[in-house]
């Protein structure tokens, strides 16, 4: 099949019109502040436009790249990415910010590998478990290897530390091994055996349990560990139904922190209301279905499950960062795919459409 006909359409127009609504959206949400802080209200506005252009471009070169090119990269992908990882820990390499070390500095931009190493392990399970077939069932060739480099990468991000990125590579990976037919019995067990570790790094961390206890009630501490989420109802409650209207918002006024980034839906549902934000959820469910059809259409395994795990990917982040941002799961650093401030999510989320197009464009015609 000529991989230029048959691109699902939608996923692309929601690609394109998410890119362009998010760019707005982070200069509504930052020019105030940019002004203030590098006296140029258009200071996020300017780099986020050249990201998004940049990464519409490699969406639409990867679109028209055939899928199964990728599974030569699989392994040197995830190699390189894990060195990133590696080096983003070298003092002189990483770039701090916000106590945290999570970006390497290129010339004018930097770049998170946390979000690279994320693309990386969903196209390397896609290799590799389109190759094992049944063999996937089995503890010692079908559970154990995906946990030894899972448990790689969980341990670099944590050392950063990232635990939201964590947490999001751990989810995505199990749902990935569910579906392929991983027994369940494994993946329960290592539930349990996680949760004690997991209570250890956030209960054992001062600022993640200050944000558990945040969310329990954040009136308990108004003014520092809940001020935040309390500043976000505050947005989406004094939004009402259509919104103040675009850029009337006031939260972001030095009030909501954040407010380009990690809680830029805050922004939206003040100033567009119950109705954008019912508009923005929306698009991302309709894009997830899309996705999942792709993948269910999908010529092969790996193609299946590469399309599989890249719209759980953006499900997820989607619907994580709505569920913080609403006060319904702790507060942590994840941001809104598409909309929130950010080069190197917007550039990986925009290539991870490009591969999603590409096989939908190679599906079986009952699929489409």
């Amino acid at each position: 099949m000529d991989a230029r006909k048959g691109f699902d359409s939608t996923i692309l127009l929601l690609a394109v019109v998410l890119t362009c609504f998010g760019v707005v959206m982070v200069y509504s949400s930052s020019s105030i502040m940019a002004a203030k802080k590098f006296s140029d209200g258009f200071y996020f506005l300017k780099k986020q436009g050249v990201f998004a252009l940049a990464g519409l471009m490699i969406m639409a070169a990867v679109m028209h790249i055939d899928y199964h090119l990728l599974r030569r990269l699989a392994v040197p992908f995830l190699l390189l990415c894990a060195a990133l990882l590696v080096a983003v820990l070298i003092p002189g390499v990483g770039t701090h910010a916000g106590g945290a070390c999570r970006w390497i500095r290129l010339g004018p931009v930097n770049v998170q590998p946390s979000e690279l190493a994320k693309l990386a392990m969903i196209l390397y399970m896609a290799h590799s478990l389109a190759k094992k077939g049944e063999k996937i069932k089995t503890f010692k060739l079908g559970f154990i290897p995906y946990m030894v480099v899972l448990a790689l990468l969980l341990m670099l991000l944590l050392m950063q530390p990232d635990l939201g990125s964590a947490l999001t590579l751990a989810g995505v990976a199990m749902v990935m091994l569910l579906v392929a037919g991983t027994r369940l019995s494994y993946l329960f067990s290592l539930l349990v055996l996680a949760l004690p570790f997991l209570y250890f790094a956030v209960m054992n961390v001062d600022y993640r349990r200050k944000r558990i206890l945040a969310f329990l009630n954040p009136w308990d501490d108004p003014t520092n560990s809940g001020f935040q989420i309390i500043q976000s109802w505050i947005a989406f409650g004094s939004g009402g139904l259509f919104g103040k209207g675009l850029g009337e918002g006031k939260q972001k006024l030095f009030y909501l922190p954040e407010a380009h980034t990690d809680f830029i839906f805050s922004v939206v549902g003040e100033e567009l209301g119950f109705a954008g934000v019912v508009v923005v959820a929306a698009m991302f469910l309709v894009l997830v279905m899309r996705g999942v059809r792709a993948a269910v259409g999908a010529p092969d395994d790996f193609g299946r499950y590469l399309a599989f795990g890249l719209t759980l990917l953006l499900g997820l982040e989607a619907f994580v960062n709505f569920a913080v941002v609403m006060g319904m799961v702790p507060t942590k650093g994840l941001a809104l795919p598409f909309l929130s401030y950010g080069g190197t999510s917007l550039v990986t989320t925009l290539f991870a459409v490009g591969i999603l197009l590409n096989v939908s464009s190679q599906g079986t015609g009952e699929a489409r």
